[in-house]
């Protein structure tokens, strides 16, 4: 839960764009600035210097040794100033102090807009990254430009596909499931069979339902200069709410928060049968989950409509350089490194999921084998979900301040008798709130 001292930290991101700006979008083409130039990159890379890298993202360490490789000159820090959330606070503190700013911050996707909103973060569009805009898979890609401004380069992503046991489904006879509906029947099935099995575990994560809305082709916020609209009453919405209300509605969800010890226990005995997640989880089941390697595969992801290929991206990160960077146009080359070429697939080796179109599609990346999937080419599978991401996704440029709320609107509908759709229409009252309390002209979008 995060602190009021927090809660007003993200409101003052957000009224600080909005009192600089009035009407004018943050880093629209009206008032872009577009920073330096590829020239000034490459002196800078001449003249060497030092640069700070605020990260959590454990193959930054190889792209960090590579870069000093190439160019003596340079020195990079990675420096672990907390993850998520907490390095966003420190972050905003030391832009908003004029002080203490590394030069590269890591800030996930549905947090960029956090920063951009405020112009915490450089638009990187004159150093080169325009260039860029056939490079990345769409969902990143959309994640950190605006209009004509850029203000990060995706450092990887989260395409969805669906995590099974195997060893469990084919124990029970049950087939996997392709579409939503199938996944409710094997929900209902695995847990006759053996009532301590569930689908899978969910205790209500703003994530996680935002992107199954995502796939479903909801489009629940769209912001437009300083107007913001919230809504979850298209039909992609309505899918989403209709089926999970049916996993709830038969107790077919283990209450078990994910990332918790319980969690990887029920992973690793088979009590907890599918996850629906982005293609990142690997790593993690490789090392937290490693005494049932061989029991699990990976399928592509349910879908809403039988023979559809929909997928949305959950999770993933960018690399963006802080307004007061001392070394800008370093950081940028770092960046640039680090997320194309040879640097991005150096640390897809190390093990990143990629967000580059020519990591995703090589014939090496695509066809590596996953000795913890039983040999499987689990890769392939990544590789399409992400070519069918669904286009017209965007966050709230304050969604971190959204997320902060979720477990107080809809986490009610995994506690009590609130539907989800009451809990989602909670959730867009809250959010709808919030952003008018900091000057943005909210449409609603009330049933």
């Amino acid at each position: 839960m995060r602190t009021n001292s927090t809660r007003r930290l993200l409101g003052a991101v957000a009224t600080a764009c909005v009192m600089a700006l009035g009407a004018t979008a943050c880093g629209s083409s009206d008032s872009a600035d577009d920073g330096g130039n590829a020239k000034d990159v490459k002196s800078a890379l001449e003249k060497g210097g030092k640069v700070t890298v605020w990260a959590w993202e454990p193959t930054l360490k190889k792209a960090a040794a590579d870069f000093e490789k190439k160019y003596p000159k340079v020195d990079v820090e990675l420096v672990n100033a907390g993850t998520g959330d907490k390095q966003y606070t420190a972050l905003q503190n030391a832009v908003a102090a004029g002080s203490g700013a590394p030069d590269v911050a890591q800030v996930e996707y549905y947090a960029l807009g956090q920063f951009a909103i405020a112009k915490s973060v450089e638009n990187l569009a004159g150093y080169g990254a325009a260039s860029y805009d056939k490079t990345f898979t769409n969902g990143p890609w959309n994640a950190v430009k605006y209009d004509k401004s850029i203000y990060a380069l995706p450092m990887d992503s989260g395409p969805m596909a669906l995590f099974y046991n195997k060893k469990v489904f084919d124990r029970h006879g049950i087939e996997i499931p392709t579409t939503w509906d199938e996944y409710v029947e094997a929900a209902r099935a695995l847990h006759k069979a053996d009532p301590k099995i569930f689908i899978t575990n969910d205790t209500g994560d703003a994530g996680a339902t935002t992107s199954l809305i995502w796939q479903a082709g909801g489009r629940p916020y769209k912001t437009e200069g300083t107007t913001v609209s919230i809504g979850f009453e298209d039909s992609g919405a309505k899918a989403y709410t209709d089926t999970w209300q049916k996993l709830l509605d038969e107790d077919l969800l283990a209450p078990v928060s994910s990332w918790s010890d319980e969690w990887y226990k029920g992973l690793a005995d088979g009590s907890i049968a599918t996850l629906s997640i982005g293609a990142w989880m690997p790593a993690n089941f490789t090392s937290g989950v490693a005494s049932a390697s061989g029991d699990w595969r990976v399928a592509p992801l349910p879908q809403w409509t039988k023979g559809a290929k929909a997928s949305a991206e959950n999770g993933g990160s960018s690399l963006a350089v802080p307004k007061g960077a001392k070394n800008k146009e370093l950081a940028y080359a770092f960046i640039e490194y680090a997320t194309t070429g040879a640097g991005a697939s150096a640390r897809v080796a190390e093990g990143a999921f990629p967000a580059t179109k020519a990591d995703l599609e090589s014939k090496a990346f695509q066809e590596a084998a996953f000795p913890y999937f039983g040999g499987q080419q689990a890769n392939k599978i990544f590789a399409d979900s992400a070519a069918n991401v669904g286009a017209g996704w965007s966050y709230l440029p304050y969604q971190v301040y959204a997320n902060s709320v979720f477990n107080d609107t809809v986490g009610k509908a995994y506690v009590s008798s609130t539907p989800l759709s009451k809990g989602l229409e909670n959730w867009r009252k809250a959010s709808a709130k919030y952003g008018a309390d900091q000057g943005f002209t909210v449409d609603e979008q009330s049933p």
